[in-house]
């Protein structure tokens, strides 16, 4: 294909992409003051319920100018030739092409993160500060900058460079290799996330001795749950939203509860949020999505392994001399519109799952908890109750709360 057509195509994804998603934010806001549903009727009161308005559109007109923000930037970066500065100012630096691209992502990720970190800033300690979930310090706020750049560094300039390497022994094999060492990676870090990752922002400690920690043992050994590790995280370091998840596999697996959700939540609550998350590990939904994220992984870079020796990437891009670096960020942008589907049949089967833990809930524990404790969590999160459809089909990865009452009350 003509490198112009390669370009105009790239610009054309990145615009319909922006328009698409702008489309479906603006049906969304449009549904912000709909009347609430009978069954939902309990979880604000009227202050709270215009609070949990303003929040959202608060999010949405924020959302809109980070957005335009970001494909103005990216459309100048186009026009201007910034991929062949950037990669100019690499090769100056080193002569080794696993360097080259190491120092050109590097610069593009940090460069990126910089020009969004007044956005971010302004997230954290203005908009979630005004509405009561801002528990993170300015100092936790740069530490967790860096920690991430520095993860980035090790983890994704590890796995790239081996990316690389593997490209220049086997060109068209390259995306086998790539495969296998990936999976391991997704494998190790479903098994010990909580392990490697976890410790680098939060602290965890064991769930204390007690009535919580005896109502879950009590519970595992009815539904036949082997259940060693129960820990809390200190989810109040950075905001008072809480959450709990499932993770690990065979002897490594683990419940975390948020300190926040011990806090909102009674005990009966707790167990039942406890069940729903047993019930993804009953249902094999971690092994699942294991397996789906293995595939998928294989499929993009077997798609990566077919377009990623064509030249013709690099020159549309305005770098005459071709790169693995360059011809991936064509790459990327020309598999985005696959990427969505496959992101949108993830949520689909997702919310599946989430309805399948949810019965599971009901069906060992009870499902009038499990109703108070979402109608909690949503209310504390000033969550929106009253989501646009497409908006749900596109980006949700759970159902709404109004559809996992209505199930829950089945």
């Amino acid at each position: 294909m003509n490198p112009s057509h390669i370009f105009y195509l790239l610009i054309g994804i990145i615009i319909v992409d922006y328009i698409i998603h702008t489309i479906l934010d603006s049906l969304n806001a449009s549904h912000y003051s709909d009347a609430i549903p009978h069954e939902l009727r309990d979880v604000y009161e009227k202050e709270e319920y215009q609070k949990s308005m303003e929040y959202k559109r608060t999010n949405h007109s924020f959302h809109q100018l980070t957005s335009f923000f970001s494909i103005t930037i990216t459309l100048l970066f186009f026009f201007f030739d910034g991929f062949a500065v950037v990669d100019t100012l690499a090769r100056s630096i080193s002569d080794n092409e696993i360097t080259i691209s190491l120092l050109f992502f590097g610069m593009i990720i940090i460069g990126n993160d910089l020009l969004n970190l007044p956005f971010s800033y302004y997230q954290t300690f203005v908009i979630e500060e005004k509405f009561g979930f801002n528990k993170t310090s300015k100092t936790t706020f740069v530490f967790d900058k860096l920690k991430g750049w520095l993860m980035t560094a090790i983890l994704g300039g590890g796995i790239l460079a081996l990316i690389i390497w593997f490209y220049q022994l086997t060109e068209a094999r390259f995306w086998l290799y790539t495969w296998m060492v990936i999976a391991a990676v997704i494998f190790i870090m479903n098994m010990f996330y909580t392990k490697l990752i976890v410790p680098l922002f939060n602290k965890q400690k064991p769930l204390e001795t007690g009535s919580l920690r005896d109502k879950i043992e009590t519970y595992a050994s009815e539904v036949g749950f082997t259940l060693k590790n129960i820990s809390v995280i200190d989810g109040s370091k950075r905001s008072t939203k809480a959450n709990a998840y499932f993770s690990g596999i065979g002897s490594e697996k683990r419940i975390t509860l948020y300190d926040t959700l011990i806090n909102d939540l009674n005990e009966e609550e707790i167990i039942a949020v406890l069940a729903h998350e047993v019930g993804h590990y009953k249902k094999n939904h971690i092994i699942i999505n294991l397996i789906l994220s293995i595939l998928i992984t294989g499929f993009t870079l077997w798609v990566l392994s077919l377009l990623i020796g064509n030249p013709a990437l690099s020159i549309a891009l305005g770098v005459p001399k071709p790169a693995f670096h360059i011809g991936f960020i064509a790459f990327g942008i020309l598999y985005s519109p696959i990427s969505e589907l496959t992101g949108l049949l993830m949520n689909w089967i997702s919310r599946k799952f989430e309805y399948q833990a949810d019965n599971y809930a009901k069906n060992t524990f009870t499902a009038e908890s499990l109703i108070t404790s979402l109608k909690k969590l949503s209310k504390n999160n000033l969550s929106n109750l009253t989501p646009h459809p497409a908006y749900v089909f596109m980006h949700y990865s759970h159902p709404t709360l109004l559809q996992r009452i209505k199930n829950l009350n089945a």
